[in-house]
């Protein structure tokens, strides 16, 4: 056995020497060439071709040299161009993936799998927005008006799935009405949707599913689509009582049950939301408490966070202290609903005193700050770690756009979502936003780099940038952090292309002193390789070959 092994080992070793040596094969085949090249100068008449060919290019026009340099510029200005548009889109350099996926293999190098893995994006958890818009009311408007498509298909094809999820379960199998809900819920076409929902409301009209599809999107006012939601409140609290009395004889109705507390859970929170953007806030107030109350083990419905801004609404400072102090827990997931919210409940404490000690902006002065001034920039750069593309919304410097119906944490769709309806709260604080601007970037100082380690939470994930791809509308410019490092290539091509046009420029306007410089750059560049070729001449000289030949 232990001869085995050696002479397994052995061969395995072999094989890795064979490997490496013929991934560095190609470099000793060159040198070869190049030597055989030298020894055969004299038969293959290099220097009188080389001398030929001199003379041949100094009896050319400048006219030549000038559309050489013209075409050269035009072709590495399309390269240049053409790479600044892949590295746009896909955050890599075309040569680089075309040489490392293409070229690499053929020569025999094999690419590191430690890199493929990095440039592999890994899955981010997609979160339902606690305070998505409604389709009809909102989102068709937007598209009506500027015939941009506020929504995704990646998007809405989540929204249906989770639909999916909640609102259908095995015994609705065999009712017409719920296994047409099934296909509506499936259907991508929006009028095909509503056409399903109506066909479903035919055969039942107590049907709810049917009853929040239209109240989503074919509704065209808030207020209709409140009172489609109350109507099939009545329905879904009826089904609800019903599969709870049968849950509690012992019947096993687990799934149905399960389904009738989801519809309940999301009509009445829609009906608060419908209360918030009616003005109806204490109203809203009161049904997002009483979710909370009736349903504590719903906490991946985020419900807290409607609450927390229907509350910044109502000024009720007070009450949003009190469930942050619930919600910012360091055994829950955070949200930027959360820490920025800390901080600005922190920021409005100390923003007057911070306000007329007028701080310079990226670098607050912490000499004369007291302890709670030092704890609410502590608490801006703790918002700004969690997710660092909210400032910049919030202080008004990239524009807003309609927020997804799901939103990735710590993302740009987070930050979209959360400065749409959260901008108007900073913007009552006097001081609050002059504090941010003053002090947010300071957050980046803290933060090791390379991002491989976080200061306060986990390090930035770096999946965030293709998945709010997917989330967001094309006519979105996509906030990215970090941002990426231009690749070697592309850095390239735009010096090749500046050089050959600055050549072109020389070359028609100054023919002989572009020429003189030329002649005299190429003299220097040459100096070290006819030192080294007057070496060889000494150790290999030209009539080598006629000497063996006597041999």
């Amino acid at each position: 056995m232990a001869a085995g092994e050696f002479w397994s080992t052995f061969g395995e070793r072999l094989k890795s020497i064979i490997a490496w040596s013929w991934t560095y094969l190609w470099a000793a085949w060159f040198i070869l060439v190049a030597l055989l090249i030298y020894i055969l100068r004299g038969p293959l008449k290099i220097s009188e071709n080389m001398s030929t060919a001199t003379m041949y290019l100094n009896g050319l026009s400048p006219k030549f040299y000038m559309a050489l340099t013209a075409t050269s510029s035009l072709i590495s200005g399309l390269i240049l161009v053409f790479e600044w548009y892949y590295f746009k889109k896909n955050g890599s350099s075309f040569i680089e993936q075309v040489s490392l996926n293409h070229i690499s293999p053929l020569i025999g190098v094999e690419s590191d799998p430690n890199s493929s893995s990095q440039n592999s994006v890994p899955e981010c958890k997609v979160w339902k927005n606690p305070l998505s818009l409604f389709r009809g009311a909102e989102y068709q408007r937007l598209c009506e008006e500027t015939g941009k498509e506020a929504l995704t298909y990646y998007d809405m094809n989540l929204s249906a799935q989770d639909h999916q999820t909640l609102f259908i379960c095995d015994d609705d199998i065999g009712k017409p009405e719920y296994e047409i809900m099934q296909r509506a819920w499936r259907e991508r076409n929006p009028d095909t949707r509503k056409n399903l929902a109506h066909e479903a409301l035919e055969k039942n009209a107590e049907c709810v599913p049917a009853l929040i599809l239209l109240a989503e999107e074919q509704s065209r006012s808030v207020v209709e689509v409140e009172d489609l939601f109350k109507q099939a409140l009545k329905y879904a609290d009826v089904a609800y009582k019903k599969s709870q009395q049968a849950l509690e004889m012992g019947h096993n109705v687990d799934g149905l049950h399960k389904r009738n507390t989801n519809l309940l859970i999301y009509i009445k929170r829609r009906l608060g939301m419908c209360a918030r953007k009616l003005g109806k806030l204490k109203e809203a107030a009161k049904v997002f408490r009483d979710l909370m109350k009736e349903f504590p083990m719903m906490s991946v419905f985020n419900i807290h966070e409607n609450l927390i801004e229907v509350l910044l609404e109502l000024q009720s400072y007070a009450d949003v202290q009190a469930v942050l102090a619930k919600y910012d827990d360091i055994s829950l997931p955070k949200s930027a609903t959360i820490c920025y919210t800390a901080a600005l409940l922190k920021a409005r404490a100390v923003s007057e005193r911070l306000q007329e000690q007028q701080l310079p902006p990226g670098a607050p002065n912490k000499r004369n700050l007291s302890a709670a001034e030092l704890g609410a920039i502590d608490a801006i750069h703790r918002a700004v770690e969690f997710n660092p593309h909210v400032p910049k919304y919030l202080l008004e410097t990239k524009a807003l756009i309609l927020p997804p119906e799901h939103i990735l944490k710590r993302g740009d769709s987070e930050a979209i979502a959360y400065a749409y309806f959260h901008l108007r709260h900073w913007k009552r604080v006097d001081g609050a936003l002059e504090l941010l601007q003053s002090s947010w970037e300071g957050t980046f100082r803290l933060i090791p780099y390379p991002l491989e380690k976080g200061h306060l939470f986990y390090p930035y994930p770096q999946c965030t940038e293709a998945a709010d791809r997917e989330l967001l509308p094309s006519f979105h410019e996509l906030s990215v952090y970090p941002k990426r490092e231009l690749p070697f290539f592309l850095l390239f091509t735009a010096g090749l292309c500046t050089f050959m046009a600055v050549l072109t420029f020389l070359v028609h306007q100054y023919p002989e002193s572009t020429a003189l410089v030329a002649k005299m750059a190429i003299q220097w560049i040459s100096l070290p390789f006819s030192y080294l070729l007057d070496k060889l001449e000494a150790l290999l000289p030209s009539n080598l070959l006629q000497q063996l030949t006597k041999i």
